[in-house]
C-alpha cells in the first residue's frame, strides 16, 4: 500500500458545484485522513473552504480557469479545454502530484481526459465505465456503462476480464462469475457481436457462465455483466428510475391506507434498509477501468455522500493496486487463450 495516496477531486463538474464537492472532501480528509487536491476556480473553492472547519486536513487547491459543460463534446473539451478542472486534475497525476481522480462532470470528458492524459493499459483497447448496482444477494458490477456505444467482441472480452479483478480487489470476492448480456440464455441467440465475444470468453475467462438475460441482472447470479456501452447505459438508467418510481409507489400506496400508514411505522427500519440499498449514493463513483491511472465518475446531481464514496472508492482503488493486477490478469488470460487455441484440431 502506498504510504499517501493523494485524490485530485474536480469540484467544477457536478449540478451543484463547486459546494458539494467541496464539502464531501472536507469530510473525507477529516473522517478518513485523506489528501485531497481541490481542483478548479481557487476563488470559489477558497469561498466554500471558509464555510467549513478545515483546520489541520490535508486540502491543497490547484486553480483551473475552464470549465468542461455537460453539452461539451469530449473531443472539444480534452484539445479546446487545456486549463479545464477534469484535465488539469489527470495531469496532477500524471505530473506525480496525485494518484487519482474524481469528477463529477461530464462523463465522455472525464473518459477522453483520462485516456488522453494517461494513456490505455497496455492489452486494453478500450476503457470502460463500471457501475456498482445492488441485486437480491449482493452487488453486481456491469461495464461498459456508456463509454463506448460501438464495440468488438475483443473489447467485451476485455471489459470481462477488468469486471474479474475489479470484483476481486474491491469487491472481494475470490470467484467472481461473469455473464455477457443477452436477449435469451441460448448459444443461438445475441448478436453477432455477441456470439462472437461468447466464444472468445469461454476460452480465456475462467469465470464465464455464459449468456445473460436482462431479467438476470439483479437476481445475484453472476458478480459481472458484460455489454456494450450503448445497452449498459440503458441498464443504468432504467435501473435508476425503476428505484425511484418503487420509492414513490411505494410511499403513495402507504399515505392512501390508515392500516398501511400503521404497518410503516413497524416497517420503517426495513424500509430505510431498502432505500440506502438503491440509493446510487451509497456507490459512489463508477470507475474508468483501462486507463492508465485511477479515475472516479460520479453521478452529475451526487450529494456529499455519493462523492465522499467515490474518494474512498478512488484511495481504495489505488492502495489496492488494481491496474497492477488488471495488467496480470489480462496477461494470464491472453496466454491461456493462446494455448488452447493451439491444442485446437487443425485442418488438413
Amino acid at each position: 500500500m502506498r504510504d499517501k495516496i493523494i485524490v485530485a477531486v474536480d469540484v467544477m463538474g457536478g449540478d451543484n458545484a463547486p459546494a458539494i464537492e467541496v464539502s464531501a472532501a472536507v469530510q473525507a480528509a477529516r473522517d478518513w485522513g485523506f489528501s485531497i487536491i481541490l481542483v478548479g476556480d481557487q476563488v470559489r473553492i477558497a469561498a466554500e473552504l471558509l464555510k467549513h472547519d478545515h483546520r489541520g486536513l490535508s486540502l491543497e487547491i490547484q486553480h483551473a480557469s475552464e470549465v468542461v459543460g455537460m453539452d461539451d463534446s469530449a473531443s472539444d473539451a480534452v484539445r479546446k479545454k487545456k486549463d479545464s478542472s477534469i484535465r488539469v486534475a489527470f495531469e496532477l497525476v500524471k505530473a506525480g502530484r496525485a494518484h487519482a481522480v474524481v469528477s463529477a462532470g461530464n462523463s465522455g470528458a472525464t473518459m477522453a481526459a483520462g485516456m488522453f492524459v494517461l494513456k490505455r493499459l497496455p492489452g486494453i483497447d478500450r476503457p470502460a465505465i463500471a457501475t456498482v448496482m445492488p441485486t437480491t444477494k449482493d452487488h453486481v458490477l456491469v461495464l461498459d456503462a456508456g463509454g463506448n456505444v460501438d464495440c468488438k467482441s475483443l473489447h467485451l472480452v476485455q471489459f470481462a476480464l477488468m469486471g474479474e479483478v475489479y470484483v476481486q480487489q474491491i469487491l472481494g470476492k475470490s470467484k467472481p462469475v461473469v455473464g455477457l448480456l443477452s436477449n435469451g440464455a441460448e448459444e443461438s441467440k445475441g448478436t453477432e457481436l455477441t456470439r462472437e465475444a461468447h466464444q472468445l470468453l469461454k476460452n480465456c475467462c475462467a469465470g464465464y457462465r455464459g449468456y445473460i438475460e436482462g431479467r438476470d441482472v439483479f437476481n445475484g447470479q453472476v458478480d459481472v455483466v458484460v455489454c456494450d456501452g450503448f445497452v449498459g447505459n440503458i441498464v443504468l438508467k432504467v435501473a435508476e428510475g425503476l428505484a425511484e418510481a418503487i420509492k414513490v409507489m411505494l410511499s403513495r400506496e402507504i399515505k392512501s391506507r390508515f392500516w398501511a400508514k400503521t404497518g410503516y411505522l413497524l416497517m420503517q427500519p426495513a424500509f430505510k434498509a431498502f432505500a440506502k440499498k438503491i440509493d446510487y449514493a451509497e456507490y459512489g463513483g463508477a470507475p474508468l477501468l483501462g486507463i492508465g491511472g485511477t479515475g472516479m465518475i460520479c453521478h452529475g446531481g451526487s450529494n456529499e455522500r455519493a462523492v465522499m464514496n467515490a474518494i474512498r472508492m478512488a484511495h481504495d482503488f489505488t492502495a489496492q493496486r488494481v491496474n497492477e493486477k488488471l495488467l496480470a490478469h489480462l496477461h494470464e488470460a491472453y496466454d491461456g487463450s493462446a494455448q488452447a487455441a493451439d491444442k485446437q484440431p487443425q485442418p488438413e
